[in-house]
């Protein structure tokens, strides 16, 4: 259990105090660094939301993504059934953060073309590792305070559905994203933060009640420019599978390229040596365009389109 104050000042604001825990755990974990490739920095300072687990945008997704997707509160309640609790919760928090890529990885994957360099394939999978470290952190520092807390994207009922057409999860962390009030989605399927779109994001449930952060953007393709005014479009330009257009994200397109062609090209290229994970990563339209790490300015006032 955590010492009274810690306790003190969890109970004074529960947002302001989970903010600092997850920005300075960023900030001085040894996990946030290369293992290789010179050392340095994986991810710059996070921004961190947070959502009531019951709002009704967590239902809706069910009709979006699936009826596969879960729900915080099912997600919450597996771990109690876990534990042989029987009560339901009366309060369902989730807190999510997004995990801003460096200018440097930045900068090296702008000068690719095919695929990703190095620094960007293994933010993929060092970067992933560190962001299952990270919600674990956020766990143990809940259940500190006397709560309950899973991260679903670690526990064993979290799982992938990759059938022709549908890439998805049962936890989609970019609309858990959305729901605390981090940043909407874009024409390539990325998503676009106030530090961008090349980042990666995590996600903790909990029983703690915690105040959500507001919504502000007009609507969950707000911050695109092709959807806001119509322009733009330099992601699908800089797609090498040409799985972007004014349709949107192909995505057996896409992974066709990521999974087999991109193996074929680095061969080509002889260029294998240094690469870790089961595949590359691409990632190449979330550099080099307007979103890559902030939200773009509208050049015009033309009012965004709701597309569903």
């Amino acid at each position: 259990m955590a010492d009274e104050r810690s306790r003190q000042m969890f109970e004074a604001d529960q947002a302001a105090y989970l903010e600092k825990a997850i920005k300075d755990f960023v900030q001085a974990s040894p996990l946030n660094g290369f293992k290789s490739l010179g050392g340095g920095r994986i991810f710059d300072e996070p921004l961190v939301g947070f959502a009531d687990g019951d709002a009704p945008i967590f239902r809706e997704y069910k009709t979006i993504i699936g009826v596969f997707h879960l729900t915080p509160r099912e997600a919450l309640e597996h771990l109690l059934r876990s534990k042989n609790i029987s009560e339901r919760s009366v309060n369902i928090s989730v807190i999510s953060f997004v995990l801003p890529v460096t200018y440097k990885t930045r900068l090296s994957l702008r000068q690719e073309t095919m695929v990703p360099s190095l620094k960007w394939n293994h933010t993929r999978w060092q970067g992933q590792d560190f962001i299952y470290e990270l919600s674990r952190h956020v766990v143990a520092i809940v259940e500190q305070m006397g709560h309950h807390a899973i991260a679903p994207e670690v526990a064993d009922f979290y799982k992938i559905k990759n059938v022709p057409g549908l890439l998805a999860s049962n936890w989609s962390q970019r609309h858990i994203a959305y729901a605390a009030g981090l940043g909407t989605f874009s024409v390539n399927d990325g998503f676009i933060t106030c530090k961008g779109m090349a980042m990666r994001c995590g996600s903790v449930v909990t029983d703690a009640q915690i105040e959500a952060t507001a919504r502000t953007y007009e609507n969950h393709l707000a911050n695109c420019l092709f959807y806001s005014e119509g322009s733009c479009l330099k992601c699908a330009s800089r797609c090498p599978a040409g799985a972007i257009s004014e349709n949107g994200h192909d995505k057996d397109k896409c992974l066709e390229f990521l999974f087999n062609r991109q193996k074929e090209i680095v061969k080509e290229l002889h260029r294998e040596e240094g690469y870790i994970g089961r595949y590359l990563g691409c990632g190449l339209c979330q550099t080099k365009v307007p979103c890559e790490a902030t939200i773009p300015p509208r050049t015009n006032q033309t009012v965004s389109q709701e597309i569903t």
